[in-house]
């Protein structure tokens, strides 16, 4: 079982973690630089060529491809050096960001690996871009969801809708339980 602050983790409820997010909001700008390498932001910033080359920007993920949303896609980036990499999302309580997750980890995951600068953004930057950086962060940086959002919270203001955050829990709760399944073979006595 994963501890906290010396305690038992349990993963937050979807009102828990609203009123986390939404406490002592600061406003934040079109972009903000979330973990080394990764930035969240929103379809401003991700229209603005002379700023995500200044950035060095190589990597953007999309979490708001295709109309009617943020019709941006490779094309729109042809005469950059990035790769790119969309979602076609709606920020509705009702879709299904989950199947997404561990295909957006993975590109992300590459793409730091490789020494690049990965943008993800949305409409705003707020729900689908944060919610695809948050499950990153699990998946891949064995981050809980709470130290998730805490830390992405600390350099931005996000807010996924409640059906992202249910999608998140979901994924928190299977991840504790693989690492459980994964330290108990560890300290399972093995016999001959």
């Amino acid at each position: 079982m994963a501890m906290e602050w010396g305690r038992a983790y349990e993963t937050p409820s979807v009102s828990e973690l609203q009123d986390f997010l939404l406490a002592n909001r600061i406003p934040t700008g079109h972009v903000n630089h979330v973990w080394p390498n990764l930035y969240i932001g929103n379809e401003v910033a991700a229209r603005d060529k002379p700023l995500l080359y200044h950035m060095g920007i190589t990597h953007i993920v999309n979490a708001a491809s295709g109309p009617p949303h943020v019709n941006t896609g490779p094309r729109f980036y042809r005469d950059m050096n990035i790769d790119y990499y969309g979602v076609e999302a709606d920020d509705s309580i009702d879709f299904c960001l989950a199947p997404f997750f561990y295909s957006t980890a993975r590109f992300i995951r590459a793409a730091l690996g490789r020494g690049g600068k990965v943008f993800v953004h949305c409409l705003m930057g707020v729900s689908r871009s944060a919610t695809l950086v948050l499950a990153f962060l699990m998946i891949c940086e064995d981050l809980t969801l709470r130290e998730a959002a805490r830390t992405v919270r600390q350099h931005r203001d996000i807010c996924p809708n409640a059906g992202f955050l249910n999608q998140l829990r979901h994924l928190d709760i299977s991840l504790q339980r693989q690492r459980q399944h994964q330290q108990d073979s560890i300290q399972r006595p093995k016999f001959r």
